[in-house]
């Protein structure tokens, strides 16, 4: 069977993301679409608005085959780290080729992009030294480094282009055996906030629903119906839609009691920056206030949200660390249907690591991390609820 990879967070799936799949299986001749998607919390520091159960199942009725998880500890985590572990995971499955969305919707820009920046790395690494001296966070400075190279036939400026570039060094360094794709995004952009017609981003959709509170007509119409049926569910069972303010009094709390010195071993608490959290905490009384209060040119909204994450999860410099300079050790099955499963029964003997299909199957620190983003990700649903959904960690993968 031939199959082809995406790499993806669904949150929530929408028409945009049921095209993609679709045009990524035509243009790979793919049997068996493969999606290694993040967890519970996602790249840019935030909690998925329904959880990676849900999200899992839309998934697999709207398109994809196989859904696998993308480990915490890669997935909080600036772009080359969440490239290398989704790259990882895919090569593992075995997928033939790995197909990402991009403004430019051309591949023979990302393989130039990638020559140059071979012939001039060290005038590369050099300028984005120079700028992260100065103050800039590393989107910011790395754009500077790109253009001190003539790097300006691909914009890297552009959030898809940038994710996608960072898949095709995995792919071109480490993963050599896999084909990389791109198909151009269609529709709204990435961080568009407006919704418009059947095809929406993501962020424009999670802002009408937490805005509302229910499902609108808009929101509907961007996405599958079988996804509307499932954010429905969730939040007729649960009580909410996930984001950031449900976690403000955890996370206050955390930083008013954790001593400084421990807040300081935290994963992404660098450079005194416990200090501005622990002052900011004494003075805000939202989530939006404490990260606008700390934030500064270098620390981006972004970047403290992955900090916050990391808090809640109790994640260390160390774990980090030791977990993100090995590869990927397993392979972790979230859902699949009949050719998912076809297509894993004739792969799983050719793994080089471990497929693991219900956690407690296999002992490792990764899988640790799990249960610890598991444990405050439903820390904020009632008390019965949180317990019923903890221990849907430990189960069987959807199906369907």
């Amino acid at each position: 069977m031939k199959s082809c990879g995406v790499i993806v967070e669904y949150n929530p799936f929408h028409n945009g993301h049921a095209y993609h799949i679709e045009q990524s299986r035509q243009a790979a001749h793919a049997d068996c679409m493969i999606a290694v998607m993040s967890g519970n919390f996602l790249q840019r520091g935030e909690p998925a608005i329904i959880d990676k159960w849900h999200r899992t199942r839309a998934a697999l009725q709207s398109g994809a085959d196989l859904v696998l998880e993308l480990p915490y500890v890669f997935a909080v985590q600036h772009s080359d780290y969440f490239s290398q572990g989704a790259v990882d995971t895919l090569s593992y499955a075995g997928v033939d080729a790995i197909c990402f969305g991009s403004e430019n919707g051309e591949i023979a820009p990302f393989l130039a992009a990638h020559e140059t920046l071979k012939q001039h790395g060290e005038e590369f690494h050099s300028s984005l030294r120079q700028h992260m001296d100065k103050g800039l966070s590393y989107p910011e400075a790395a754009r500077f480094a790109y253009e001190a190279i003539g790097l300006e036939a691909l914009d890297l400026g552009q959030p898809n282009n940038t994710l996608g570039y960072s898949y095709m060094k995995q792919m071109l360094t480490r993963h050599k055996q896999i084909t990389p794709l791109t198909i151009k995004r269609t529709g709204s952009q990435y961080h568009d906030q407006q919704m418009g017609g059947s095809i929406a981003s993501a962020t424009s959709i999670r802002k009408d629903l937490l805005a509302h509170h229910e499902m609108t007509e808009q929101a509907r119409e961007a996405m599958p119906i079988l996804t509307a049926n499932e954010l429905a569910r969730y939040r007729h069972k649960n009580e909410l839609w996930h984001e950031w303010e449900h976690y403000f009094d955890l996370l206050q709390y955390k930083l008013l009691t954790l001593p400084a010195e421990q807040l300081q071993l935290i994963h992404g608490m660098d450079e005194g920056l416990e200090h501005r959290f622990k002052q900011a905490a004494k003075k805000t009384a939202s989530f939006d206030q404490l990260i606008d209060t700390v934030k500064t040119k270098r620390y981006t909204w972004t970047r403290l949200q992955r900090t916050c994450v990391h808090i809640l999860t109790g994640l260390t410099k160390n774990e980090a660390q030791q977990s993100l300079n090995t590869q990927t050790p397993y392979v972790r099955v979230l859902g699949m249907n009949e050719t998912g499963q076809t297509y894993l029964n004739k792969q799983k003997k050719r793994m080089e690591v471990p497929l693991i299909t219900q956690p407690q199957q296999w002992a490792h620190p990764l899988l640790e991390f799990e249960e610890r983003a598991v444990a405050a990700y439903y820390s904020v649903l009632p008390a019965e609820e949180r317990v019923k959904q903890i221990a849907t960690e430990y189960g069987p993968p959807v199906r369907i």
